[in-house]
Protein backbone atom coordinates (compact mmCIF):
# COMPACT_ATOMS: atom_id res chain seq x y z
CA UNK A 1 0.00 0.00 0.00
CA UNK A 2 1.11 3.09 -0.85
CA UNK A 3 1.15 6.01 1.70
CA UNK A 4 -0.76 10.15 0.67
CA UNK A 5 2.05 12.00 1.84
CA UNK A 6 0.99 15.65 2.32
CA UNK A 7 2.74 18.61 0.40
CA UNK A 8 2.74 21.24 2.55
CA UNK A 9 1.69 24.96 1.31
CA UNK A 10 4.80 27.33 1.20
CA UNK A 11 4.42 29.65 4.24
CA UNK A 12 3.60 33.56 3.51
CA UNK A 13 7.33 34.02 4.28
CA UNK A 14 8.51 31.89 2.00
CA UNK A 15 5.92 33.16 -0.91
CA UNK A 16 7.31 36.75 0.05
CA UNK A 17 10.76 35.69 -1.05
CA UNK A 18 9.95 34.20 -4.51
CA UNK A 19 12.07 35.78 -7.02
CA UNK A 20 8.52 36.50 -9.59
CA UNK A 21 6.69 37.97 -6.21
CA UNK A 22 10.30 40.12 -4.90
CA UNK A 23 10.09 41.66 -8.52
CA UNK A 24 6.36 42.67 -8.28
CA UNK A 25 6.40 44.42 -5.03
CA UNK A 26 9.98 46.42 -6.37
CA UNK A 27 7.51 47.57 -9.26
CA UNK A 28 4.48 48.30 -6.51
CA UNK A 29 7.25 50.16 -4.14
CA UNK A 30 8.48 52.29 -7.33
CA UNK A 31 5.32 53.94 -8.38
CA UNK A 32 5.13 55.61 -4.35
CA UNK A 33 6.15 58.70 -4.96
CA UNK A 34 5.05 60.54 -1.87
CA UNK A 35 6.03 57.57 0.73
CA UNK A 36 2.87 56.75 1.34
CA UNK A 37 3.58 52.91 1.53
CA UNK A 38 6.91 53.09 3.34
CA UNK A 39 5.54 51.48 6.57
CA UNK A 40 3.35 49.06 5.15
CA UNK A 41 4.59 45.35 4.47
CA UNK A 42 5.15 43.56 1.43
CA UNK A 43 2.11 41.34 2.12
CA UNK A 44 -0.32 44.27 2.79
CA UNK A 45 0.68 46.06 -0.41
CA UNK A 46 -0.06 42.53 -2.32
CA UNK A 47 -3.44 42.39 -0.66
CA UNK A 48 -5.08 44.15 -3.77
CA UNK A 49 -4.14 40.81 -5.64
CA UNK A 50 -5.38 38.23 -3.77
CA UNK A 51 -9.19 37.77 -4.49
CA UNK A 52 -11.12 35.10 -2.72
CA UNK A 53 -13.74 32.93 -4.05
CA UNK A 54 -16.23 35.05 -1.83
CA UNK A 55 -14.83 38.71 -3.08
CA UNK A 56 -14.84 36.87 -7.03
CA UNK A 57 -18.58 36.17 -6.29
CA UNK A 58 -19.66 39.37 -5.22
CA UNK A 59 -18.15 40.94 -7.89
CA UNK A 60 -20.69 41.72 -11.17
CA UNK A 61 -20.24 38.77 -14.32
CA UNK A 62 -19.92 42.03 -16.44
CA UNK A 63 -18.27 45.35 -15.97
CA UNK A 64 -15.81 48.05 -16.52
CA UNK A 65 -12.08 47.97 -14.86
CA UNK A 66 -11.37 50.75 -12.87
CA UNK A 67 -7.99 52.63 -12.77
CA UNK A 68 -6.40 50.69 -9.81
CA UNK A 69 -7.46 47.27 -11.52
CA UNK A 70 -5.62 48.50 -14.42
CA UNK A 71 -2.38 49.75 -12.72
CA UNK A 72 -2.15 46.61 -11.07
CA UNK A 73 -2.37 44.36 -14.05
CA UNK A 74 0.39 46.73 -15.57
CA UNK A 75 2.44 46.26 -12.73
CA UNK A 76 1.89 42.26 -12.97
CA UNK A 77 3.37 42.44 -16.35
CA UNK A 78 6.04 45.14 -15.79
CA UNK A 79 7.10 42.78 -13.09
CA UNK A 80 7.35 39.50 -15.22
CA UNK A 81 8.95 41.66 -18.36
CA UNK A 82 11.63 42.52 -15.63
CA UNK A 83 11.83 38.93 -14.20
CA UNK A 84 12.49 37.80 -17.77
CA UNK A 85 15.30 40.69 -18.74
CA UNK A 86 17.07 39.76 -15.07
CA UNK A 87 17.15 35.97 -16.36
CA UNK A 88 18.19 36.57 -20.04
CA UNK A 89 19.64 39.66 -20.41
CA UNK A 90 17.22 40.92 -23.05
CA UNK A 91 15.08 43.81 -22.90
CA UNK A 92 11.68 43.13 -22.75
CA UNK A 93 8.78 45.38 -23.55
CA UNK A 94 5.32 44.99 -22.03
CA UNK A 95 2.16 46.32 -24.10
CA UNK A 96 -1.26 45.95 -23.36
CA UNK A 97 -4.39 46.82 -25.71
CA UNK A 98 -7.76 47.08 -23.63
CA UNK A 99 -11.22 47.58 -24.42
CA UNK A 100 -13.34 49.78 -21.84
CA UNK A 101 -14.96 46.48 -20.88
CA UNK A 102 -12.04 44.73 -19.96
CA UNK A 103 -11.18 42.35 -22.66
CA UNK A 104 -8.05 42.76 -24.61
CA UNK A 105 -4.69 41.26 -25.10
CA UNK A 106 -1.14 42.00 -23.27
CA UNK A 107 2.08 40.94 -25.10
CA UNK A 108 6.10 40.92 -23.64
CA UNK A 109 8.27 41.25 -26.74
CA UNK A 110 12.00 40.96 -26.61
CA UNK A 111 13.21 42.66 -29.71
CA UNK A 112 11.15 41.50 -32.80
CA UNK A 113 10.20 38.23 -30.51
CA UNK A 114 6.93 37.48 -28.39
CA UNK A 115 7.86 35.73 -25.88
CA UNK A 116 4.38 36.15 -23.83
CA UNK A 117 1.06 36.33 -25.07
CA UNK A 118 -1.93 36.83 -23.17
CA UNK A 119 -5.62 37.04 -23.88
CA UNK A 120 -7.31 38.68 -20.82
CA UNK A 121 -10.87 39.09 -20.21
CA UNK A 122 -13.03 40.08 -17.01
CA UNK A 123 -10.23 42.18 -16.54
CA UNK A 124 -12.47 43.91 -13.34
CA UNK A 125 -12.16 40.79 -11.40
CA UNK A 126 -8.16 40.20 -11.72
CA UNK A 127 -6.99 38.56 -8.96
CA UNK A 128 -6.24 34.97 -7.68
CA UNK A 129 -7.34 32.71 -5.09
CA UNK A 130 -4.27 33.19 -2.70
CA UNK A 131 -0.52 34.48 -2.57
CA UNK A 132 0.73 30.86 -3.83
CA UNK A 133 -1.36 31.11 -6.90
CA UNK A 134 -0.07 34.82 -7.74
CA UNK A 135 3.71 33.71 -7.76
CA UNK A 136 2.68 30.30 -9.20
CA UNK A 137 1.22 32.06 -11.71
CA UNK A 138 3.70 35.06 -12.22
CA UNK A 139 6.48 32.50 -12.24
CA UNK A 140 4.95 30.47 -14.80
CA UNK A 141 4.94 33.55 -16.95
CA UNK A 142 8.31 34.14 -16.35
CA UNK A 143 9.38 31.02 -17.07
CA UNK A 144 7.58 30.95 -20.35
CA UNK A 145 9.05 34.07 -21.46
CA UNK A 146 12.83 33.05 -20.56
CA UNK A 147 12.27 29.46 -22.36
CA UNK A 148 10.68 31.50 -25.69
CA UNK A 149 14.22 34.17 -25.53
CA UNK A 150 16.19 30.96 -25.07
CA UNK A 151 14.68 28.87 -27.82
CA UNK A 152 15.07 32.10 -29.96
CA UNK A 153 17.37 34.05 -28.51
CA UNK A 154 18.73 34.95 -32.00
CA UNK A 155 15.29 36.65 -32.72
CA UNK A 156 15.15 38.37 -29.40
CA UNK A 157 18.51 40.22 -29.39
CA UNK A 158 17.49 41.63 -33.11
CA UNK A 159 16.96 45.08 -32.53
Amino acid sequence: MTEATAVEAPSEEALLKDPFIVELIKQIRAQDTHGTWEGKSDAKLLEPYILTAEQRRALPMMGDPDPDTLWRLDLFHNAIGLSIERATGCMVSPMMKMSHEGFGRAVLTAGRLIVVNRHLRDVHRFGYASLAKLAEAGTRLVNEGVGMVEKYKEVATYG
